[in-house]
């Protein structure tokens, strides 16, 4: 890329008013996620995913994962969960409980590097059963990888 391309490239972001470096992982509002058809989970956070066996409710969650995720994911992880290189690429969790408990850690806690929020805490705003139906719809990319 010559000067010229590069300048005019920083005056668009100006005048848009962002930066691709600043706002890479910038200010996201969780959106809610309607999760009817999935089993209330409760209050208290299950060690691994409870949507992941090939059933009905397995087809459910993927559903509703795809469009929680395209809501509140796949700006910084990507379209259908096809990371850019901004964030993780999830599709290379594995379905097992030890991925889970990365992925369930990640969403309470969110990701926080010399006090750069790269990831809010998803937990507070989004329930269990939504969190979950995501991972279970990450699950289902992950064979596109």
């Amino acid at each position: 890329m010559n000067k010229k391309n590069a300048l005019f490239g920083a005056l668009i972001a100006t005048a848009l008013g962002f930066s691709a470096t600043a706002y890479a992982h910038g200010d996201m509002v969780p959106q809610s996620v309607d999760t009817a058809g999935l089993p209330s989970l409760g209050e208290e956070w299950l060690d691994s995913n409870p949507y992941r066996a090939p059933s009905e409710l397995n087809a459910k969650a993927v559903e509703i994962g795809d469009s929680a995720y395209n809501q509140n994911c796949a700006r910084c992880h990507g379209l259908e969960a096809m990371s850019g290189g901004i964030a993780p690429d999830l599709r290379l969790l594995q379905p097992n409980e030890s991925d889970d408990e990365w992925y369930k850690e990640r969403v309470i806690n969110g990701a926080v590097r010399n006090g750069a929020v790269y990831m809010p805490k998803m937990a507070e705003h989004i329930s269990q059963e939504a969190l979950w139906a995501i991972r279970t719809y990450i699950e289902s990319r992950a064979e596109l990888q």
